[in-house]
């Protein structure tokens, strides 16, 4: 599939995702038939490895993009994400700009960056080698999340890094780094969440978040937000199966 997720980006759509958490195909297989414009997999917080996100990959079937969070800023879980046929990086606690040129560098191939050439699911395991090395540069999207005070200090300057296409907000992550973990509605989280905002539209930068639940990313929403990511899978599975349990024993 030859994706359009970073031209919808610079567009300025709004791509509505859910976070992926468990490693079942079929999960994620439902998810891809529902209308989601992507699927954030999450490589850091759950146990998420390389085989999940292959069988994910494949049982999504080329239906909708997804996204890889990567466990840190680290060649080797960006190279084996971006080989099994991810549609780009998504990069946790990138605090500099010189995080955010390392991530980049990761994630192209030479002269734009140092990704390293081998055989595999994204190169049809060789049979479009060539056609995926001419295409991949121009498609694959480089998230930088900035959930760190630092990151929000040095915001203008991640910014102005070449070849990140969207700043992605992580408010529970930041909430901690403010001590205040979890108050995510908290007076300097709030603040500290309008400057990146500020930052990056005044730089036409696509900006993300995520939210716990619809109403929670709704203000983002109708803020210009691009790619947004509400709930998670357990979550919803969790959330669902309860409210079945009450209605049958209301009854």
């Amino acid at each position: 599939m030859k994706s359009t997720l970073k031209a919808r980006l610079r567009n300025g759509e709004t791509l509505l995702s859910t976070m992926v958490t468990i490693g079942s195909s079929e999960i994620a297989e439902i998810l891809s038939h529902l209308g989601f414009d992507w699927l954030f997999l999450d490589g850091e917080h759950s146990p998420l490895q390389a085989d999940d996100i292959k069988s994910i990959l494949l049982a999504t079937g080329g239906r909708l993009d997804c996204l890889v969070r990567i466990p840190g800023l680290d060649e080797i879980p960006i190279k084996k994400a971006l080989d099994l046929g991810a549609t780009g990086i998504i990069a946790p606690q990138i605090n500099t700009p010189d995080q955010a040129a390392q991530l980049v560098q990761f994630c192209r191939y030479p002269p734009q960056g140092s990704r390293g050439t081998g055989l595999a699911r994204a190169h049809t395991y060789g049979l479009k080698f060539q056609d995926y090395l001419e295409t991949a540069n121009d498609q694959i999207v480089v998230v930088a999340q900035a959930e760190h005070k630092t990151a929000v200090d040095n915001i203008e300057a991640i910014v102005d890094v070449p070849g990140i296409d969207c700043v992605y907000i992580g408010p529970y992550d930041l909430s901690a780094s403010f001590g205040v973990p979890g108050q995510i509605d908290a007076p300097s989280v709030v603040a500290a969440i309008h400057q990146i905002e500020s930052v990056c539209k005044k730089a036409q930068m696509p900006l993300g978040i995520f939210g716990i639940s619809p109403e929670s990313v709704q203000p983002y929403i109708k803020r210009g937000f691009s790619l947004v990511t509400a709930g998670i899978d357990s979550v919803l599975f969790s959330q669902s199966a309860n409210e079945l349990l009450g209605s049958l024993q209301l009854k």
